[in-house]
């Protein structure tokens, strides 16, 4: 990030503000913050507004880079981001840093320390469309890290940790270069002493089972119930079951699930979609066949006496579609596309048979001398799709040849009087 160096403006405001001169050390900054914080909380009945500008001001003057800053150049050049921002930190996690834990000496208080929320976890659960309609549970083993039970989460075995010099607790250091005579780049990056974490351990104290890293793994299996009439994509949660970290609500668990594609059976929400081909014998005369359905209870399919079955028409039966979600007895419809299988060819006696039983052909209302002036056409099979992709194809070419031609954009010319 890059600024503009400011003109010096105030920088004796959050001194003020402490009650402490501009040359004060880093311990008469802790003794002042302290002091005044105690006064100022809003858990004994102080000004928030106060506490929180205590907050800001000693966030600044601990840092030795952003106090450099503010004091050549005042609160201004924080605000535009060249020490950082003041002020970025929660106020009760500044000053539950004096007491471990956010409370008050010798006493608690409920909101010294917010806790963050942790990330939660999704994973992906394919399943078959058999289970969304029949309903199943699944096992599925997890790795996840809770916090240590031996040191409770503090990652040392006397329960205390020390606040980062290197970041003054706040788990980033932000590291400046003076590029020019007005110009000054701000690099932040997580603290390397900290891992980011704001805090050390000395080496004696580590808790041995977590080697202070507060958490350990943990394997655990979550049975996950789908329930009959789920959908494609719906959420199944378990609540609190993320990775545990020290001061944070652990998040959830998040499984999606993911329909596999069914060979013979599509889904539109509620209802169920099935194709089946009729030969023309059976469209026209009558059809029965059985259709094994999801739970593999075999389904008899039959035209009625004398129906005939056109091409691309459908037919549905009502509750043989998928269970609803949480009203599995109530279930949607069971659609099924026929198409007709026409044969390649006929013999003349098939044809005088069928000419003698089906509906007789349309009168034609030429007459013979009418018939005599047409001329004979030969009909060819085509693939309209083949046919369709060629013309396109060589549209594309001729137009990118038109393009190559020289002088292109000059064929129109004008002509001047």
């Amino acid at each position: 990030m890059f600024g503009r160096a400011p003109k010096k403006s105030d920088n004796t405001k959050y001194y003020e503000i402490l009650g402490v001169s501009k040359n004060a050390s880093p311990d008469d900054l802790k003794k002042a913050y302290k002091k005044a914080a105690i006064k100022n909380h809003p858990d004994k009945g102080g000004d928030p507004e106060k506490f929180k500008e205590l907050a800001q001001a000693y966030e600044v003057l601990s840092d030795p880079e952003k106090r450099e800053v503010y004091d050549q150049y005042g609160e201004d050049a924080l605000k535009e981001g060249m020490g950082g921002g003041g002020g970025g930190h929660d106020p009760f996690d500044i000053f539950s840093s004096f007491f471990g834990g956010g409370g008050f000496p010798g006493g608690g208080s409920s909101r010294g320390r917010r806790q963050r929320r942790g990330e939660d976890v999704v994973h992906p659960l394919k399943v078959s469309l058999e289970d969304l309609y029949l309903g199943t549970s699944k096992k599925l083993s997890l790795s996840r890290n809770v916090l240590c039970s031996k040191c409770n989460g503090k990652g040392s075995k006397s329960g205390a940790s020390m606040t980062c010099a290197g970041c003054q607790g706040s788990g980033m250091k932000i590291s400046m270069r003076h590029l020019g005579a007005n110009m000054i780049q701000q690099m932040q990056h997580p603290c390397n002493e900290c891992k980011g974490t704001g805090e050390t351990i000395s080496d004696k104290d580590r808790c041995p089972q977590c080697k202070g890293e507060k958490v350990v793994q943990q394997k655990k299996v979550l049975e996950v119930h789908v329930e009959k009439g789920m959908q494609n994509g719906q959420k199944i949660t378990f609540p609190g079951e993320a990775d545990e970290a020290p001061d944070t609500v652990t998040g959830d668990i998040v499984f999606v699930l993911q329909q596999k594609e069914h060979p013979k059976f599509k889904r539109k929400g509620e209802d169920l979609f099935v194709e089946h081909t009729l030969s023309l014998t059976e469209a026209l005369c009558g059809f029965q066949f059985a259709l094994t359905h999801l739970d593999s209870r075999q389904l008899l399919i039959k035209s009625n006496p004398g129906e005939v079955v056109k091409p691309d028409s459908y037919k549905a039966i009502n509750d043989e579609g998928m269970p609803m979600y949480q009203r599995p007895f109530m279930k949607g419809k069971l659609y099924i596309h026929f198409t007709v299988e026409f044969p390649e060819s006929l013999t003349l006696d098939q044809v005088k048979a069928l000419e003698t039983i089906l509906p007789a052909r349309p009168v034609s209302q030429l007459t013979d001398m009418e018939l005599d002036e047409c001329e004979e056409t030969t009909l060819h099979d085509v693939n309209i799709e083949e046919e369709t992709r060629r013309r396109q194809q060589a549209q594309q070419e001729a137009y990118d040849e038109d393009d190559e031609m020289p002088g292109g954009a000059q064929r129109v010319q004008c002509a001047q009087q």
